[in-house]
């Protein structure tokens, strides 16, 4: 055993002052979580109730396996938006008869579960999670179809999701749809184009044009249960392959689909004898100071998420601002990449480069850890090559093959983020703490940078240049930045699959191994050049 041996002191004033700001960002969280679990809110929740129908949250309760969890992802896509908080739609990871599936749910109390640009944004990140791990796909649909107000951000885009969807199965991922209300226009291709299909009787109501819009477009009188009803479906069209009694009949059909599946992961199996770290998560509340100027040990983030807190430091002594090494996590092998001291210079670089080359020579998974500034600037640092040594990273990090897990914990600014492995460059999954922060660069040094060059524009034209203006909008851009900066602000716009607590970073961080593992898992053959 290498088990790392903890230094934090979980009883001074530091590791209470960072705990107590934790606290206030979780409470801040989980605010903004229960308005996406409210949905619609009281008034149309009651409406749904009163129909005989269950929430969308209840559906997904009800069909996976009794006491399994369910990963939600993009819980936060709208926020800061005009759209309520969650894209009107569930997702996440369940496990079904022991099959672990990609469950998107409609959520009819929000503006009738139409979808909104930000609907569409989070399914087509719910629909890439899919295809690259192999999940089969389940949709409880419930829908209104497009939100015609802003039709034109959602129609022309929002093709891609029924794209997705028939590309799913043409790779063999098997789509399942469970219709229980309403699904309509575009909606109507979501159990047009699965693999299974299951209505509900005298409930499921599939149809491209309701009774309105075919009226209006061919002067034709129908009513709802013959042109789009579940029995007319399941007798006459043919879309409807299984006819479901109610709801909970459904949701057993459903679960008899996936059952039936036969379907097997492609990837390697946990150990079964892990152990659980020496440390406990509670600690993980304190490590990362508020002010993420100041710097903490990533080692004793390591220590309370990985099995046996057993770690295998990689380079150890050199390059000393970046943490490399091996793990187990859940039975899972992973290679750990983690920010120290924040600044990446040449020698983290290119120890990151080798250590990512070496981890897709064992097709094992890589875990960032992010808490970067990013990498060093200043004339000494150009002249050692700092910019070919971070391309060195990129190109590795671009190039790698084996899966990717992010988790940003504290700063992840600039190129730093690329070179950890963000949104842009594709891991399998991303997650914040509400204590990260993430931007081209940290708020003061961005209002600088504008300052700086104002003040030269002004100079080279001889004028005047007025400070108290200058202070007005460093103050203006700081502010600005700070708040997009933010993990809401970021999770808000789907660039990330979702802000954790981070007492359940290891539960999260197993599960999407345990996901992965549905694919193979195999290392790059090839990287770019590496300009040495």
């Amino acid at each position: 055993m290498t088990a790392i041996r903890s230094t934090l002191d979980n009883t001074g004033e530091e590791y209470a002052a960072a705990a107590a700001a934790m606290a206030d960002k979780l409470a801040e969280v989980q605010l903004e979580a229960d308005k996406a679990v409210g949905g619609g809110g009281p008034k149309y929740v009651e409406r749904h109730r009163k129909r005989g129908k269950l929430l969308a949250r209840e559906r997904i309760e009800l069909l996976i396996d009794e006491d399994s969890p369910f990963l939600e992802l993009c819980t936060f896509a709208a926020w800061g938006s005009d759209f309520p908080v969650g894209g009107n739609v569930v997702a996440g990871i369940g496990v079904i008869e022991g099959v672990e599936c990609m469950i998107v749910a409609n959520d009819p109390t929000s503006r009738g579960g139409a979808s909104n640009p930000w609907t569409v944004k989070k399914i087509f990140r719910i629909n890439e999670i899919c295809e690259q791990n192999r999940l089969p796909m389940i949709s409880l649909v419930e829908s209104a179809g497009a939100d015609l107000p802003t039709q034109k951000e959602v129609f022309v885009p929002g093709g891609r999701l029924f794209r997705d969807l028939t590309r799913a199965s043409a790779a063999g991922i098997p789509t399942v749809a469970l219709v229980f209300g309403n699904s309509t226009a575009g909606g109507a291709y979501i159990p047009g184009m699965s693999d299974h299909v299951v209505m509900i009787k005298e409930q499921s109501k599939v149809f491209l044009g309701g009774p309105p819009l075919v009226k209006m477009a061919t002067g034709e009188d129908s009513d709802d249960e013959s042109l789009g009803g579940a029995e007319m479906h399941a007798r006459k069209s043919g879309l409807a392959d299984y006819l479901a009694q109610d709801e909970q009949d459904a949701i057993r059909l459903g679960r008899a689909i996936v059952k039936r599946l036969n379907w097997q992961k492609k990837g390697p199996a946990p150990r079964a004898d892990y152990a659980d770290p020496l440390y406990p998560e509670e600690d993980l509340l304190g490590i990362v100071p508020d002010d993420l100027k100041i710097p903490f040990d990533p080692r004793e983030v390591i220590a309370r998420l990985v099995d046996g807190s057993d770690f295998d430091e990689f380079k150890g002594l050199y390059g000393s601002s970046l943490v490399t090494g091996w793990a187990e996590l859940h039975g899972y092998p992973v290679g750990i990449l983690a920010n120290a001291q924040g600044v990446l210079f040449s020698e983290e670089a290119q120890k990151a480069a080798q250590f990512i080359q070496l981890a897709n020579r064992a097709n094992t998974p890589l875990l960032f850890l992010h808490n970067t500034t990013g990498y060093m600037v200043g004339k000494e640092y150009e002249q050692g090559g700092i910019i070919k040594h971070g391309a060195m990273m990129i190109n590795a990090v671009s190039n790698s093959k084996v899966p990717h897990l992010s988790l940003l914990m504290g700063a992840s600014y600039g190129a730093g983020h690329y070179g950890m492995c963000g949104r842009a460059y594709d891991p399998r999954f991303l997650f914040a703490w509400p204590s990260a922060k993430s931007a081209v660069m940290g708020p003061a040094q961005l209002a600088g940078v504008i300052s700086i060059v104002s003040r030269a524009s002004a100079e080279s034209r001889g004028l005047p240049f007025d400070e108290e203006a200058d202070a007005g909008m460093r103050a203006l851009v700081e502010a600005q930045i700070e708040a997009e900066s933010l993990p809401l602000f970021m999770s808000g716009r789907v660039y990330d699959d979702g802000i954790i607590d981070p007492r359940d970073t290891r539960t999260v961080l197993g599960l999407c191994l345990s996901a992965i593992a549905t694919a193979p898992i195999e290392g790059a053959a090839n990287f770019g050049v590496f300009r040495m």
